[in-house]
């Protein structure tokens, strides 16, 4: 029974990793859209997203199933309940991706302005988030887990900066509110990303040592 159960748990470990993979990469393609204005590379997130909630619906029933059949306890326990948390938080980032790619979208259709502040540097902060958060799930690193943690700081202040630029850019220029919407939607989005990918530190950090530290931290 053990060597079994064992073996479903590595197999839930290679699942949630490919998962983590593909979000990861849907992020950084989102922003690379918007930055490049890539409308294929746009539809492309968009019209990845099926996949990314086939694999999400996947990895809960494989989590179910074997909490049905094997009833586990202590850590192996803390780790599905863990994967099963972390696997909502990944396709919420990977809509979240996909809402990215559509203010690309957007912002052709109403026609590009100059941002009114710096998404791609605003991106890469949350894109080195995300990965350091999976890396610490990868790895079991309990300090890069809280390193990431750390950082969601920086990106909130960073998003209500943002907002700020924006209010007094639409006032400046209220014949560009439309396409200004379109970069304060971005900002919203990136900020949320980084909630989720503390969500994940978090979660890595129960999976380790079995604390909740969400609400602490």
């Amino acid at each position: 029974m053990t060597q079994h159960i064992q073996r479903e748990l590595e197999k839930l470990k290679k699942m949630i990793l490919a998962l983590s993979a593909v979000v990861e990469e849907t992020v950084q393609q989102a922003v690379q859209s918007l930055a490049t204005m890539d409308l294929a590379l746009a539809e492309k997130v968009i019209g990845g997203d099926e996949v990314v909630d086939q694999m999400e619906v996947d990895l809960e029933e494989e989590c179910l199933k074997i909490l049905a059949l094997h009833q586990p306890v202590a850590a192996d326990l803390r780790f599905i309940i863990s994967v099963l948390k972390i696997n909502n938080d990944l396709e919420r980032i990977a809509d979240l991706a996909v809402n990215i790619a559509e203010r690309t979208r957007g912002l052709d259709e109403v026609g590009r302005i100059p941002a009114p502040f710096d998404y791609p540097k605003m991106g890469r902060k949350v894109l080195a988030m995300l990965k350091q958060a999976l890396d610490a799930l990868v790895n079991l690193d309990e300090r890069a887990a809280r390193q990431t943690c750390t950082l969601d700081d920086e990106v909130d202040s960073q998003h209500r900066q943002n907002y700020t630029l924006v209010k007094d850019q639409i006032r400046q220029h209220p014949e560009r509110i439309d396409a200004l919407v379109q970069y304060l939607s971005v900002s919203r989005h990136l900020e949320r990303i980084a909630d989720l990918a503390t969500n994940i530190a978090e979660d890595v950090l129960y999976m380790i040592e079995g604390e909740i530290v969400r609400h602490t931290l």
